[in-house]
């Protein structure tokens, strides 16, 4: 049985709201498309530094980009 794979951020889904693409926050943040595909996918994290920078690019708080242990 497969285990459902954990979910830290919500890069792609505030990406989504804004009506942004990955392809436009590597350019934006001077990385990979690659880079940012594994933090959408959770595959990969991206430092507390770079969800600052990912935030500031989006106009959102950091808060925004992280989901929440609260159940």
């Amino acid at each position: 049985m497969a285990t459902k794979k954990k979910r830290f951020n919500r890069i792609k889904i505030v990406l989504l709201e804004n009506e942004k693409s990955n392809i436009w926050l590597a350019e934006e943040l001077g990385v990979s498309r690659t880079t940012v595909s594994k933090w959408c996918t959770n595959d990969n994290q991206p430092t507390v530094e770079t969800l600052f920078k990912i935030a500031d690019v989006l106009g959102v708080e950091v808060s925004e980009l992280l989901v929440s242990m609260k159940k």
